[in-house]
């Protein structure tokens, strides 16, 4: 007898409550997760099923993954009605999903249909699978017990992961069915959400947007390359790029949330942004213009995207060799970490063609266009319901909601001035006890700069508007002087376009930014206003013509600015 009535046994019991139902249930599915890379994945799938049909929806964990921290909190913060492993063998559902497979789930009383939780079948994963040979997913120790196929439908995303369990596990094949990967799928459709995306990340007004992705394990790109993220912030110039990190679920799961966050703290401080594990993904995928990654679905996504990819692992100890994703790693361009990364994205941009990596891709992605009605269509067999005819309609992934650390204070500037009144300015930021040599000179605000580098600057603002301190700018500009007497350009901030202006040699000028016909009003960084000025300055130009204007100009973004004398 069961323990909890809401979840009868059996269709016909359910027919007998149905005083009991607000809503009428013809069906119950349950979700089954080992990881939280699973458990997004099969929610997700589980959107496929439409409320109109009378469709109950549960989840459960699948004990025993080393990855399930949190697994069972996260599903109930998503509102899904959550059974315990014991629950969930005890009662019997009309169709049971799965993002990944384990030879535990013939304990489930349910057709289970079971699908990549990635980008196809391709990691080996030996020391949960017991099998060398074949990668997780395809492995006949997961997907049969005592001769008997567990799955009542393996989903794949391209035929060619049939010749590989054909080898592995050919009593399954009868099983097989090529599905598509819905998750791509939502990643197209939400590609005219793009600019969107970009401006969550950073990357709008003109900046482009750096992706960074790694898989978990020690052959993964953070594995080989821990302090890529702090060289790719530091190196870059911050008003050019921004700069995002996408880290598989698993690095989360195993070093916690914490430990993730106290290993980036440092280049989230100069501008790094992190995508949460949970959700976001699909977003940066879409957002990205280049994508630095390893042998993870993410990366592979990316290229499938056609952003320019290149990868500073390859991961291949951990790929069944005969793969796409291995093939793509070893024909994908390649990032040298320890080289210039500035210069080998400019490059890569240049020679990058995404036509080159596309018969690899194709060979894992199939019937993308399809997989929703290819996917539902299987599921709504197992459930013995009618299957719409109406294919599903669009559904865009969530805009990502990146997690940021303390802008820079202290940038180290380089570039030049020209005689037409236009200032080209790269500034990149000065990052404690990574910083090595000045390429340029320092720009620091006031507000948390290191003391060293605030006495060596050439440029000093206060970026604290007006209204976010007691003391108006014109009031610290009076005072400034006599705290950084050997700066050649003080500046402080009125309001978001507004800031005053003191140069060593010259009067106090009022900077504003001008509004360009048809947009608005852009914002005027102290910090870059008053690094442009010293540029300006030590091209011989003099405070007397600044009241024609300048044009400051950081990579492909520009930025009108004017000036007014006291009257």
């Amino acid at each position: 007898m069961l323990s909890f009535p809401w979840l009868p046994r059996t269709r016909a019991a359910r027919s007998r409550l149905p005083r009991w139902n607000t809503y009428p249930a013809r069906a119950s599915v349950l979700g089954v997760a080992r990881t939280l890379t699973s458990a997004t994945r099969v929610l997700d799938v589980m959107r496929l099923l439409r409320p109109e049909d009378g469709i109950d929806k549960y989840c459960t964990v699948n004990p025993g993954s080393a990855f399930a921290e949190g697994l069972t909190e996260y599903l109930r913060r998503t509102g899904v009605r959550v059974l315990d492993w014991r629950e969930a063998t005890r009662g019997r559902f009309d169709l049971a999903v799965s993002c990944s497979v384990h030879p535990s789930m013939r304990r489930l009383d349910a057709p289970l249909m079971v699908l990549p939780h990635g980008a196809g079948y391709n990691r080996l994963v030996t020391e949960s699978t017991g099998d060398t040979v074949s990668p997780a997913g395809l492995s006949r120790r997961e997907l049969t017990h005592r001769g008997r196929v567990i799955p009542s439908v393996i989903g794949l995303s391209h035929r060619e992961q049939l010749t590989r369990l054909a080898r592995s596990c050919p009593e399954a094949v009868p099983y097989a069915e090529v599905v598509g990967d819905w998750s791509f799928q939502r990643i197209l459709h939400s590609l005219p959400h793009r600019d969107e995306y970009k401006a969550r990340l950073g990357a709008g007004g003109g900046r482009r947007l750096v992706v960074l992705h790694s898989t978990w394990s020690e052959h993964s790109l953070l594995g080989q390359h821990p302090d890529l993220p702090l060289d790719l912030v530091s190196q870059l110039p911050a008003d050019e790029f921004a700069v995002a990190a996408v880290l598989h679920p698993n690095v989360w799961a195993r070093h916690s949330p914490l430990g993730v966050y106290e290993r980036v703290a440092k280049a989230m401080d100069a501008g790094l942004r992190m995508i949460p594990p949970e959700e976001g993904w699909r977003a940066a995928v879409v957002a990205g213009d280049w994508v630095i990654g390893d042998h993870g679905s993410t990366t592979f996504y990316s290229a499938a995207a056609n952003h320019v990819t290149l990868l500073a692992a390859t991961g291949l100890d951990e790929l069944d060799p005969d793969s796409p994703t291995a093939a793509f790693a070893r024909q994908a361009p390649r990032l040298d970490p320890h080289g210039d990364l500035y210069a080998q994205l400019l490059s890569a941009e240049q020679q990058y063609d995404p036509e080159a990596l596309r018969p690899l891709i194709d060979a894992q992605l199939a019937e993308v266009a399809r997989s929703d009605v290819l996917t539902r269509g299987h599921m709504y067999r197992l459930l013995d319901v009618p299957s719409p005819t109406a294919p599903p309609d669009p559904d865009p992934v969530p805009p990502p909601l990146p997690r940021q650390g303390r802008p820079p204070t202290t940038y180290d500037v380089t570039g030049s001035a020209h005689g037409d009144g236009v200032v080209e300015v790269q500034r990149r930021p000065v990052i404690p006890g990574h910083h090595r040599e000045a390429r340029g000179f320092y720009a620091a605000a006031v507000e948390q700069s290191h003391p060293s580098w605030l006495s060596s600057a050439e440029v000093v603002a206060r970026t604290a508007t007006d209204s976010a301190t007691d003391t108006p700018a014109a009031d610290w500009l009076l005072t400034a002087p006599d705290d950084f007497p050997d700066q050649d350009v003080l500046v402080a901030a009125i309001d978001e376009a507004c800031a005053l202006v003191r140069l060593r040699e010259g009067p106090v000028l009022e900077a504003h930014t001008r509004r360009p016909w048809g947009a608005a009003r852009p914002r005027l960084d102290p910090l870059l206003l008053g690094s442009a000025l010293h540029l300006w300055l030590v091209a011989g130009g003099t405070p007397g013509r600044l009241v024609e204007g300048l044009l400051i100009r950081t990579g492909r973004r520009h930025m009108q600015v004017g000036f007014s004398a006291a009257p």
